[in-house]
């Protein structure tokens, strides 16, 4: 039997000052679009609705929101307003911005490339193809700034982590594990399967908002050759070109 979404979301208390709101066990694109249908709808009830007034933060996940309040005398009281809203969200789904973001897939940037292509009985090629006419969904952020955890990973391409992690990986590696796809915006230790990279920084201090990606976008990868990498890196370096530029119009 396939996973079920609960039939009513927990309330999950989270210390003294946040609640978590759990919408099923599982991860899936209709419950990763409750949760941000969920988040859309506090988000506006802080606008006009006392009850929301000390909300400071959402967090969005794969299956849940959690929402970060100033000390509050009655949290139960916010408590249960999250769940009417949450019963409310069941139904929304809500799209997020379109990027199509370049990638290189030259070896030396795609380490475990062959032995995916390889584990699945397909060639390099081949799963390059896989991953660029897929549409991957941001789920959250986490494990660093800017990380995105993105669902959509074809299923042919489903790969366990490797045995042993990596001490570095380099930044703006394209990874993929389990059901998983993801680029590491840092330096980083890491134990997920390295494909390609972006020239694209997915976090930059300086940028408002620092993270290039949020929970809801879509991404797509675009194919380019070594050549086309190193020109976008250094425009983006220039100034001549702005991450901005890869965002295209309309929603996911």
């Amino acid at each position: 039997m396939p996973p079920q979404a609960y039939d009513i979301p927990r309330l999950l208390p989270l210390g003294d000052s946040a609640w978590t709101v759990e919408f099923a066990g599982h991860i899936d694109p209709t419950i990763h679009g409750r949760v941000m249908a969920l988040d859309a709808r506090v988000d506006d009830a802080r606008r006009h609705d006392p009850a929301f007034a000390g909300v400071v933060d959402t967090v969005p996940s794969f299956r849940s929101l959690t929402v970060h309040f100033l000390p509050d005398p009655d949290p139960l009281a916010l408590g249960e307003r999250l769940l009417a809203l949450a019963r409310g969200a069941e139904a929304a789904t809500l799209g997020g911005r379109s990027w199509r973001l370049p990638a290189c897939f030259d070896a030396d940037l795609a380490p475990d490339l062959a032995a995916v292509a390889a584990r699945h009985g397909t060639t390099p090629e081949e799963v390059v193809r896989a991953l660029c006419r897929t549409e991957f969904r941001v789920y959250m952020i986490g494990f660093m700034p800017g990380f995105p955890y993105m669902g959509g990973l074809p299923t042919e391409l489903h790969t366990p982590r490797l045995g042993t992690p990596r001490k570095l990986v380099p930044a703006r590696s394209i990874a993929i594990a389990g059901e998983m796809c993801a680029v590491y915006p840092w330096p980083s230790p890491g134990g997920w399967n390295l494909l390609g990279q972006t020239p694209i920084d997915l976090f930059v201090a300086d940028d408002d908002p620092p993270a290039l990606l949020a929970a809801g976008d879509g991404v797509r990868w675009q194919a380019v050759d070594r050549r086309e990498y190193a020109r976008i890196e250094r425009a983006l370096a220039h100034g001549e070109l702005h991450r901005q530029n890869f965002l295209h119009e309309g929603q996911t």
